[in-house]
C-alpha cells in the first residue's frame, strides 16, 4: 500500500471517532475560553490514542497541546471549537428551526475544524508507527478564535516557536489552500468617566461620557479617508451611560477593531486612533482608560509549505459526497439569494477557472480540489492563524462542509456542520493534512526552504500585536 493509501486508509479506520468528536463539539456549542467540554472531548480522544496533553496553554484553562514523538522534525496542526452566541440551529434542518431558543451554535464549523485536525494528528501517529518515522505530531487546541484570540496569547507564549512547519484548515464552500493573507487586528475598549449632572437644570456642571464617544466617533470617521485602502475600523458602543436623557452620562465605553493589511500597520493606525480619544476626553473635560483586550496579526502563507499541502489535497482528494448529501445542500442552496450566492463564488477565485465557476453557480456542492494559486489579495477579515504564520511557516487549507451560497456566520452553517456534509468535508481535510505532515517529515530540504522564507517573509520571529501586560479576557 502507497503512502496515500495509507493516510487516506489510517483517516477511514478512525472517522467513527473523529465524526464523533465533532458531533459532540457541536453539541456543546461553548464560546470563546469558555470551551470545557468541548476540549475534554478532544483531549479525551487524543489521550485514547497514546497523546501526551498537556493543558492550560497561555494562561487559559481551554488550551492545550497534544503530543506524540519527540525531537525534529516537529509538525503542530491546529484545531479550534468555539461556537458563536445565537445561531443554535437544528442539525440538517433546512429552515431556520432552534435547537435551543437564543442558544450558540457551530456557525463557523470549528467542531468540524476541530476534529477534522484531531483526525490529521492521528493519522500521521499511526504513519509515524508503521513506518519508522521520527519526529514528533502535535496537536494544537486553540480557543476562543471568534472572539479573545486565544492563538495570539499562546504565540506569545512561545508555544509554537520550535515547529518547523504548522498546519490547519478551515470548512468552507471550496477545496482549496489559502494563498492569501489576512488583516492584522487589534481590539481596544475606550472608557471615558465624566461627571452626572441635571441635564436641563444644571448641565454646565456635567462632563458628559457618552459626549466623549460620540467625538471621537466624529474624529475617527474623518480619519477614513487618509487611511490606507485596506484598512478598516469599526466600533460598537458597549456602555452609553444609561437610560436617562435628563442625566449627564458619566459613564460609557467604545469598542475598536482597527485592522491593517500588516500587524505593523496596524500599531500605527492605533495609535492614531488612540490620539484622536484623547482629543475627545479634551474636548469633553472627561477622563480616557484606554483597554486592549487582544489583537491578532496578520495571516502570511509560506508558499513552500502550501504548495506541498495543495499537493497533498490533490493527491488524496476532495470531500466524497453521496446523491443525500448533494439533495441536503440542494435544499440549503434554494434559500439563498442570487447575491449570496455570487459572494459565495467569488471566494472560489482564482483557485477555480471561470468554467468551474460557471458550473457551481448551479452545482450545490463543490467536489474538486483546486490546485495552489498565490496572490497579493488580502482577505478583509482577520483569523488568529496570523499570530502562529508569525511565529513558524504556516499553511492552511479549506474544505467544502457546506452548500454553495452558504453565508458566514450564520444557523446554515451550524445546521451543516452537524451533517454528513460536514463529516465528508472534515475527513477529507484530515487526508490532506495528514499526507502534507508525513511528507515535509520526510523531506528535511522542503522544511529549510519554508523556514528560509519564513525568516524572509515575517521576519523569523513572533511580533506580538499587544503589550505584555494584556492577559485573556476569560
Amino acid at each position: 500500500m502507497d503512502k496515500v493509501a495509507q493516510i487516506r486508509q489510517f483517516v477511514e479506520d478512525k472517522k467513527d471517532l473523529i465524526i464523533d468528536t465533532s458531533m459532540k463539539v457541536w453539541e456543546a456549542a461553548e464560546l470563546g475560553f469558555q470551551e470545557t467540554k468541548s476540549a475534554d472531548a478532544i483531549i479525551a480522544a487524543l489521550k485514547a490514542e497514546g497523546f501526551e496533553v498537556t493543558t492550560g496553554l497561555g494562561g487559559i484553562p481551554t488550551a492545550f497541546k497534544g503530543v506524540f514523538g519527540s525531537g525534529h522534525p516537529a509538525v503542530g496542526i491546529l484545531g479550534e471549537y468555539d461556537a458563536l452566541p445565537s445561531l443554535s440551529q437544528k442539525p440538517g434542518c433546512t429552515h431556520h428551526d432552534e435547537l435551543v431558543t437564543g442558544g450558540n451554535g457551530h456557525g463557523c464549523g470549528h467542531n468540524a475544524l476541530g476534529a477534522g485536525s484531531l483526525g490529521a494528528v492521528i493519522a500521521v501517529k499511526e504513519y509515524m508507527e508503521k513506518n519508522g518515522l521520527k519526529g514528533t505530531i502535535e496537536y494544537y487546541g486553540c480557543p476562543g478564535e471568534e472572539t479573545g484570540s486565544g492563538k495570539m496569547f499562546m504565540a506569545r507564549e512561545g508555544c509554537f516557536d520550535h515547529l518547523d512547519a504548522a498546519f490547519t484548515w478551515h470548512p468552507g464552500n471550496a477545496n482549496s489552500v489559502w494563498g492569501i493573507s489576512s488583516l492584522a487586528n487589534v481590539c481596544i475598549f475606550f472608557k471615558f468617566k465624566g461627571k452626572t449632572a441635571h441635564a436641563a437644570a444644571a448641565p454646565h456642571l456635567g462632563r458628559s461620557a457618552l459626549d466623549a464617544c460620540e467625538i471621537m466617533s466624529v474624529g475617527t470617521n474623518y480619519l477614513r479617508e487618509h487611511m490606507l485602502p485596506e484598512e478598516r475600523v469599526h466600533y460598537a458602543y458597549t456602555d452609553v451611560g444609561g437610560p436617562a436623557p435628563n442625566v449627564v452620562q458619566d459613564h460609557a465605553c467604545v469598542f475598536y477593531y482597527m485592522r491593517s493589511p500588516r500587524v505593523s500597520q496596524v500599531l500605527a493606525l492605533c495609535e492614531r486612533v488612540k490620539d484622536i480619544a484623547r482629543g475627545a476626553a479634551l474636548i469633553t473635560g472627561t477622563e480616557l482608560e484606554i483597554q486592549i483586550s487582544d489583537g491578532l496579526c496578520d495571516y502570511q502563507p509560506n508558499t513552500v509549505l502550501s504548495k506541498a499541502l495543495s499537493d497533498a489535497f490533490l493527491a488524496t482528494g476532495a470531500p466524497e459526497f453521496d446523491d443525500a448529501d448533494r439533495a441536503l445542500a440542494a435544499q440549503f442552496r434554494k434559500g439563498y439569494s442570487d447575491d449570496e450566492v455570487e459572494a459565495s463564488l467569488k471566494r472560489l477565485s482564482p483557485q477555480y477557472t471561470p468554467e468551474q465557476i460557471d458550473t457551481y453557480r448551479t452545482a450545490p456542492l463543490v467536489e474538486e480540489v483546486a490546485p495552489f494559486v498565490k496572490t497579493d489579495y488580502v482577505q478583509p477579515g482577520s483569523t488568529d492563524v496570523g499570530d502562529v504564520s508569525y511565529a513558524c511557516p504556516t499553511a492552511q487549507l479549506n474544505a467544502a462542509c457546506y452548500a454553495n451560497g452558504t453565508p458566514g456566520h450564520s444557523w446554515q452553517v451550524t445546521a451543516q456542520c452537524g451533517s454528513s456534509i460536514a463529516h465528508k468535508g472534515l475527513l477529507a481535510a484530515a487526508k490532506a493534512m495528514a499526507l502534507a505532515s508525513v511528507n515535509v517529515m520526510e523531506d528535511p530540504e522542503t522544511l529549510q526552504a519554508a523556514r528560509a522564507e519564513f525568516n524572509k517573509l515575517a521576519g523569523g520571529k513572533y511580533i506580538c500585536p499587544v503589550p505584555d501586560d494584556v492577559v485573556p479576557l476569560l
